[in-house]
């Protein structure tokens, strides 16, 4: 809990608060005080109402320093070089100016470019450093001017710049996250879409081989297929909008296939031609099994399936998920009446390949040396104990 506060930026009220509240210190309290202090040699005794309106004329810009940071840092270093060259503020009193520009350098570096930020640092080290040389005497040398003035300005305009340069870098990684979640949500749409689309599909299209084949020899027949057609339709759309609904926040929730969908998903398979045998065993309870991990198995067992209709159909394909208490084991294969079409390279199995790379699982698919097809996945969901 504490690492969110202590990063937590301000809002733009409590910004305000702080700019006023180191207007009020610099202006009112620091800056006046500067400036009544008399020069260690005699020199100028200027009137108190000098001295404060000095005091004022150095803290209250940084009450807009944000607004306005490359002015305010103009404005201030003027007024430092004109009181230290006039003898108001004391060249040993140079820390009180020297805090009010740096405050403001270091807005400059955080809210400006660099191309902008620097030439106006350079140029206000100048400044400040010929009135230190000027009015320096026995406390320092020429030299040692521009040191300390360096040491006011440099610090603060540095811290500055390496404030902005993490912020950017922040701001570049928040962007990559945004885009990486982006394309991920796009992968797993397509992966949906693509699972439900060329299931049904391909069973429609059967169907209707089907349905045009017999249209005026056997009507009922027909009809019979008609019917599985407008049924997987319609399946297939409450699918579409399950996985599109899921892309909006105000939608309501409706639950991803899983394995206790599996013997439907086999019913179905028999529509196109497959005899589907399905074996589900269960070590664990079924509600042991992750959501994420019950809807790869679904899809690798539908993927499987439908490539068995539109490559090997009509067959007889054999469906194996063993739940571990440690992982899913998944098996289809099929007798292969037909050559098999696939080169192992279709979005179907890439898709598979991926859901399966996604939860650190293996998989593996190719032709059996007895004949047909094979598919393989193993999906861990629990480390070992």
């Amino acid at each position: 809990m504490t690492a969110p506060l202590l990063t937590r930026r301000l809002r733009p009220v409590e910004l305000y608060i702080v700019d006023a509240a180191l207007a009020v210190a610099v202006g009112g309290l620091l800056g006046p005080y500067a400036a009544l202090e008399s020069p260690l040699h005699g020199g100028v005794r200027e009137p108190l109402w000098v001295s404060v309106l000095v005091g004022f004329a150095l803290g209250l810009p940084l009450a807009v320093r944000r607004r306005w940071p490359i002015t305010v840092a103009a404005v201030i270093s003027s007024v430092a070089t004109v009181a230290l060259i006039t003898g108001v503020i004391p060249n040993y009193a140079a820390a009180a100016p020297g805090l009010a520009v740096g405050l403001s350098f270091y807005t400059v570096a955080v809210s400006t470019t660099t191309r902008r930020s620097l030439p106006s640092a350079a140029g206000c080290l100048a400044l400040v450093s010929v009135a230190l040389a000027l009015t320096g005497g026995d406390l320092w040398s020429r030299t040692g001017a521009v040191v300390y003035g360096a040491v006011m300005i440099a610090p603060a305009w540095a811290i500055g710049w390496l404030v902005r340069e993490r912020r950017a870098l922040a701001a570049r990684q928040g962007e990559h996250l945004v885009r990486q979640a982006a394309a991920e949500e796009r992968l797993r749409v397509t992966r949906e879409l693509h699972d439900v689309v060329a299931h049904t599909l391909s069973l429609i299209v059967v169907k209707a081989a089907v349905a045009n084949h017999v249209a005026e020899t056997d009507p009922r027949e027909a009809g019979a297929a008609l019917r599985v057609i407008e049924e997987t339709g319609r399946n297939a759309l409450t699918d579409v909008r399950r996985v599109l609904g899921a892309l909006r926040e105000d939608a309501p929730y409706a639950p991803a296939p899983g394995l206790d969908e599996l013997p439907a998903l086999a019913r179905q398979a028999a529509i196109g031609g497959v005899d589907v045998r399905l074996d589900v065993r269960r070590e664990e309870p079924s509600g042991a099994v992750p959501e994420s991990v019950g809807l790869t198995v679904y899809r690798i067992v539908q993927e499987a399936v439908t490539n068995v209709v539109k490559h090997a159909g009509p067959a007889a394909c054999r469906a194996t998920v063993t739940v571990t208490p440690c992982e899913v084991r998944v098996e289809v294969t099929d007798d292969g009446r037909r050559p098999v079409l696939s080169n192992g390279t279709g979005h179907g199995l890439i898709g598979m390949r991926e859901r399966v790379t996604l939860h650190g699982g293996e998989f593996h698919a190719g032709p059996r040396s007895g004949g047909g097809y094979a598919v393989t996945a193993t999906l861990p969901y629990r480390g070992a104990a």
